[in-house]
């Protein structure tokens, strides 16, 4: 069964929510229709904020997940029958602290996933953080991960993701400065070493300074890094391409994930005061993906001592 998915990553200044409905229904009535549609971070929750304090911009933008917002973002994904991933919003918790959440509605308007940011962008961003790696099913296609902005800087997270059985992993951004030169090949870098696929989404100027992409599992742009103008990108993953590059290898000659072989020992990690072991190491198989196939010369191939 194919497992392809339209996926439409919108580069877009912020909006107000009110703005934000009325261009989804437009681009959902156009060539970029799409079944997945990606918005960026803190899309909904930046407008204006130039010109006030942290606590106005908090006053005015944070409500819990279930608030007026969330409703209308959930009847907004039932009305068009869309996946929709509206960027991040300001959530405020039960407990009065505010983070930078992802949140993801599916076509009938539930809320399926959330995540809080890890990685804030310290000094600068002053949310509070999040503890929880998030992934999610889409029914008939895949598994997706979430992360946000300067999360991509940390590999931790974008391997923590693949290693739950991300086959997508999509990263959420409103970077206004020279830093997103370095977010584009850092994105590339954690779809190869994790043979996945990667959407970084970015605002649009004045916001942002664009440079989405799509990424997918050996480290091609399907979607190269845009300019810095207001646009909807439209592309295609194909998820059943995770299970090739890591059946056959990255460019044919490479098994990141394979690397581990029956009878080693675990190796330390100091750093994290812990350590991987190798029984463990391969990521989970998501729904519907077949365990991938494992050649018997691989090892020999790489100049190993045999296959395991």
């Amino acid at each position: 069964m194919s497992r392809h998915l339209r996926v439409a990553l919108v580069q877009t200044p912020a909006e107000s929510l009110e703005g934000f409905a009325d261009g989804l229904r437009r681009r959902m009535n156009s060539p970029n229709a799409a079944q997945l549609i990606v918005y960026p971070e803190l899309h909904l929750c930046s407008l204006g904020v130039e010109s006030m304090s942290e606590q106005e911009t908090v006053d005015l933008y944070a409500e819990p997940l279930d608030g007026p917002r969330g409703r209308m973002l959930g009847a907004l994904a039932r009305e068009l029958g869309v996946w929709l991933v509206p960027g991040t919003v300001l959530e405020r918790a039960e407990d009065g602290s505010v983070h930078n959440t992802a949140v993801v509605y599916n076509p009938d308007g539930e809320r399926v996933a959330h995540y809080r940011k890890i990685f804030t962008w310290r000094p600068y961003e002053p949310f509070c953080v999040g503890r929880e790696f998030v992934v999610f099913d889409m029914p008939e296609h895949g598994r997706v991960g979430l992360s946000i902005c300067y999360d991509s800087w940390y590999p931790e997270v974008t391997r923590h993701l693949a290693w739950m059985g991300a086959e997508l992993v999509i990263n959420l951004v409103q970077t206004p400065t020279t830093g997103r030169l370095q977010e584009i090949p850092v994105n590339q870098a954690n779809a190869i070493v994790n043979q996945i696929w990667v959407a970084s989404v970015n605002g649009a100027s004045p916001t942002a300074h664009g440079g989405t992409l799509l990424v997918d599992p050996e480290g091609h742009f399907q979607i190269p890094a845009a300019g810095m103008e207001d646009a909807t990108l439209v592309g295609v993953v194909d998820f059943d391409r995770v299970g090739a590059a890591r059946t056959f290898g990255t460019s044919g000659d490479s098994w990141p994930w394979e690397h581990f072989q029956q009878g080693d020992s675990r190796l330390e990690l100091p750093l994290y005061n812990g350590y991987i072991d190798p029984a463990t190491w391969r990521p989970t198989d998501p729904p519907l993906t077949p365990a991938p196939l494992r050649p018997a010369s691989r090892t020999a191939a790489k100049g190993g001592a045999g296959d395991e």
